[in-house]
């Protein structure tokens, strides 16, 4: 076993010492109360050897003692970043157990996103209780709106001071999160006591130490259909192709998980793998070939694959990231192309579900998932934690520092025995680098 028990701090902070004893008429926690795990690389992907390393982590749930008189407490709900399945679930859940359980006397719902506290942008400030959010988990999207982009952290907690809030929960990604602590930073310097409860939203399944963020399991489930749909095409046609873009960035989880689930891919092409087209382990002569023994192929293909084989557009959207050249046109032109110079009828069908997988409801494991993650991340603020998020780790719910959630954004290991079992499950480990200890 490693020593190296100081590997990262899972340390959470207070506002203060918990005071007033809770009220809840079920069982609750210490405040001290943890879980411990040993964690190997195949877990986090930070532990590069083979050797586990013991953590604990603090157990998430209602407390004994809290830090706010609950009933005297304002709360905010913020939404940020794109639409994932379940968001509506987590604010239901929120407010359901701050208004029921704690009897917080307002919530307030901030209006698109960040620049909801931004007074330049004009957006309301919406009231929430379980009159107006009791039905919103049938829906897909965010009963808030949302918005891309960062603002001032200074001004955000301007706002939040002219509207008395002591609890703000920020539901979003990877570049919520890091605004969620210059936001912890800023109170601190302030010496305000708000506390903020981060709640990790990303449908690419890329936010650190977090294994399956919600709305995972919604996307992988309708992705399989798009990709169903698009080997039922591929049949129809002698040497027929369909070609299924899916989201990931930076990140092949949805791309992989589907592929394994519809068990009808024969290439999957994910950000973390630099495949080649041509030459001894090329895309192209495999697809050849492929059409040549069975006269169909299904390829799934993540928005962010493929980039080296694309120019640079030198450009960033407006959360800073890269905007992606198109890969799935540059493989369409290529793979026909291709089999034109060898002579091989084919026809390629194209599906680009990503809208309609990021704006569905969520399914029923997902929708417990997110009751959960809003239950939890209410007990959390309640007691006086902050600089946090409420998280799902080894099938216990957990709170994670912030900083261990923003280090960087978590990637497929190819190294792992979750790729192999994409290799296997669509026999593509001749094509070059999918492979990586050959």
């Amino acid at each position: 076993m490693s020593s190296k028990k100081n590997l990262f701090s899972t340390k959470i902070t207070t506002l203060g010492p918990a005071k007033i004893a809770s009220k809840l008429p079920y069982y609750t926690l210490p405040d001290e109360a943890s879980v411990s795990f040993f964690l190997d690389s195949e877990s986090v992907e930070e532990l590069h050897d083979k050797d586990a390393v013991p953590v604990t982590f603090e157990l998430a749930g209602p407390r004994e003692n809290l830090y706010f008189d609950s009933s005297k407490t304002k709360c905010a709900i913020v939404t940020c970043g794109g639409l994932c399945p379940g968001i509506n679930d987590v604010i239901r859940a929120i407010v359901m157990e701050a208004t029921h359980n704690y009897k917080v006397p307002a919530i307030l719902g901030i209006k698109y996103g960040l620049e909801g506290f931004i007074p330049k942008y004009n957006h309301d400030v919406k009231e929430l209780h379980p009159g107006n959010v009791a039905d919103i988990h049938m829906f897909g999207g965010t009963e808030l709106g949302t918005s891309r982009g960062p603002q001032s952290a200074e001004e955000i907690v301007d706002a939040l001071e002219r509207l008395n809030v002591s609890v703000l929960f920020m539901i979003g990604g990877d570049g919520t999160m890091k605004a969620t602590s210059k936001i912890v930073e800023e109170v601190s310097a302030r010496g305000d006591k708000i506390s903020l409860i981060g709640i990790p939203k990303t449908i690419d399944n890329d936010i650190n130490f977090i294994s399956q963020s919600f709305g995972f399991e919604t996307a992988v489930f309708k992705a399989t259909e798009a990709i169903q749909c698009a080997h039922t095409e591929a049949l129809g046609a002698k040497n027929g192709i369909g070609i299924v873009k899916l989201m990931g960035r930076e990140s092949g989880f949805i791309a992989a998980h589907a592929s394994m689930a519809s068990k009808e891919v024969n290439f999957v092409l994910v950000p973390e793998v630099e495949f080649r087209l041509e030459g001894e382990g090329g895309l192209l002569p495999a697809l050849h070939q492929r059409l040549q023994e069975r006269s169909h192929a299904v390829l799934v293909v993540a928005e962010g694959a493929g980039q080296h084989l694309l120019p640079s557009t030198n450009k960033t959207d407006v959360s800073g990231n890269p905007i992606l050249g198109d890969i799935t046109s540059l493989l369409r032109g290529e793979i026909k192309k291709y089999l034109d110079n060898q002579k091989m009828e084919h026809t390629i069908k194209y599906i680009d579900p990503s809208y309609i997988i990021r704006s569905i409801p969520s399914n029923a494991n997902d929708k417990v998932y997110c009751g959960l993650l809003g239950q939890n991340a209410v007990h959390a603020a309640m007691a006086g934690k902050t600089d946090m998020v409420v998280a799902k780790f080894m099938d216990r719910y957990v709170h994670l520092p912030l900083e261990l959630v923003t280090r960087k954004r978590r990637k497929l290991d190819i190294r792992s025995a979750y790729w192999n079992s994409v290799l296997e499950s669509t026999g593509q480990s001749g094509l070059y680098g999918m492979m990586p200890y050959a």
